[in-house]
């Protein structure tokens, strides 16, 4: 893809201490996938945050996606790569825009760890801004974004028991055992600075958490970097990718999450979503619009909004701590996981800004 300067390239050179055992790999999946490598290349997605993911080509007529989890030690059931091989190489027929995943290898004799190989999909992610190949018409930013929505909320009206993904998880309990499982998660990387803000917002999610919710199929982390747009598409995503935390449990925390990471008028420096701050300029819908487009894909009842937003942002602050936490242990060179730990307070604050909104105590 060409790209003019304000836009964010999808592939890049392999970055420093992030090369895999390159030989070994094209080896296997030459014998795995029946093809013959010829001058094989490899680049780098190089905007991601966690797991790493790199784009191979074996010769002219295949070119395969590889990820793997990050460098160094993992949070327990995070980064599953055998759980999204399990999704995407069912799902695709009844959501076809997730990727059909070729292959799963936990051998770790290969590259260091499992690993998860899936079909390479060309078409381009909005970054920071929109790409010129979907630059039709008017009032683009407003249209990917509805695009956005609507993708998610045809997620959650597919039938997980007719993709054979009925069993993907424990939808009974779903929502104590992620405040619970998050909880513990902070507990186990936290940040002095904000200790207090999480302990008094896990303590006042677990009181109020939500009863009787809809199950659907989650994807756990959608957000507008994780879905991609053919050229001169811009009414519907083309792709949706990173499904190692899908699981079944309520839709409406999928969609919270989505929110956390979209911009919104209400937002101030102190507390507000986590985006980059150029995707403020693109033109997207507000919370209220992109609500209203959930609800319109959906039918679904979404009045009691706001415990799920504030959990939302609580879990995303346990995230961003996790990835700076990698950094300070040495398991990671990559600059922006530093940077992470710098964004853990407002979403603290956010998560408690939203309950005392919603009079959750």
């Amino acid at each position: 893809m060409t790209t003019t300067p304000d836009e964010t390239p999808e592939l890049a050179p392999v970055r420093p201490g992030e090369e895999l055992d390159w030989d070994k790999l094209v080896g296997y999946l030459g014998a795995k996938l029946a093809v013959s490598p010829a001058e094989w290349s490899v680049q780098q997605f190089p905007n991601g945050s966690a797991n790493l993911t790199y784009l191979l080509t074996l010769n002219d007529d295949l070119k395969v996606v590889i990820r793997r989890p990050p460098l160094g030690e993992i949070a327990a059931g995070a980064h599953d790569m055998g759980r999204e091989h399990r999704v995407l190489s069912r799902l695709n027929k009844e959501f076809p825009r997730a990727p059909l995943s070729l292959l799963f290898c936990d051998d770790k004799s290969i590259i260091g760890s499992d690993f998860d190989v899936m079909e390479y999909r060309p078409g381009v992610v909005v970054w920071r801004s929109i790409p010129q190949v979907l630059q039709v018409g008017e009032n683009v930013g407003h249209r990917v974004g509805l695009a956005v929505a609507e993708a998610l909320g045809d997620l959650h009206l597919v039938d997980a028991d007719a993709c054979g993904l009925g069993d993907l998880g424990r939808p009974h309990g779903f929502l104590q055992r992620q405040v619970g499982g998050w909880t513990k998660r902070w507990n186990a990387v936290a940040s002095e600075a904000e200790a207090d803000l999480m302990a008094d917002a896990a303590k006042r999610l677990a009181n109020a958490i939500p009863e009787n919710p809809t199950v659907s199929i989650l994807h756990n982390d959608y957000q507008l970097s994780n879905v991609q747009f053919a050229a001169g598409k811009p009414d519907s995503v083309y792709s949706v990718f990173d499904w190692d935390m899908a699981t079944l449990g309520d839709p409406l925390l999928d969609f919270a999450t989505l929110l956390n990471y979209w911009p919104d008028p209400s937002d101030s420096e102190g507390s507000s979503g986590l985006y980059l701050p150029e995707v403020a300029a693109l033109g997207l819908p507000n919370h209220v619009e992109m609500t209203q487009q959930y609800a319109k894909t959906t039918g679904y009842d979404i009045g009691a909004f706001g415990w799920y937003q504030a959990f939302a942002s609580f879990r995303v602050a346990v995230i961003l701590q996790q990835l700076a936490a990698r950094f300070y242990r040495g398991e990671t060179t990559d600059p922006r996981m530093k940077q992470r730990g710098e964004l853990v307070r407002p979403q603290a604050v956010r998560a408690i800004e939203l309950l005392d909104l919603n009079k959750i105590r």
